[in-house]
């Protein structure tokens, strides 16, 4: 039995479709496995007058948002914080979150507007080069 061209096209047209809606299923569950986990993230209470001297890394990846930062700790205090990677969507406006952390010298400070997501896992990035998680 030889198929036409014309059941050969259609054949193709309809298995296209079905792999393009897997792929997008399977998009759409990642997209909401990353607001999932972003939605799940948790601070604890981090003394930094407790944390001492040195240069601490910390990373934190929610597969669509990851950051690496480098946070440097003299007397106490959060002196510096460098952001070493940030993969992220839209989120770039977020990395100013490292100033307000130096400045208020807390991790729990405001997300940027429009950026939270990016926001909130360079605090997490933050709080695990301080805390030493992974």
């Amino acid at each position: 039995m030889k198929l036409s061209p014309k059941k050969i096209l259609s054949f193709t047209a309809i298995l296209l479709f079905l792999i393009g809606l897997i792929l997008a299923a399977v998009y759409l569950k990642s997209v909401a496995d990353y607001k999932m986990a972003v939605k799940e993230i948790t601070f604890g209470n981090v003394d930094i007058s407790d944390v001492p001297n040195g240069v601490y890394i910390g990373e934190y990846d929610v597969d669509f948002v990851y950051a690496k930062v480098e946070v440097t700790v003299q007397n106490g205090v959060i002196t510096n914080i460098d952001i070493l990677e940030h993969k992220n969507g839209r989120g770039s406006p977020a990395e100013v979150v490292v100033d307000r952390i130096v400045e208020e010298q807390k991790i729990e400070v405001d997300a940027v507007s429009g950026a939270t997501n990016s926001s909130t896992v360079i605090k997490k990035a933050v709080e695990n080069a301080l805390t030493g998680e992974k």
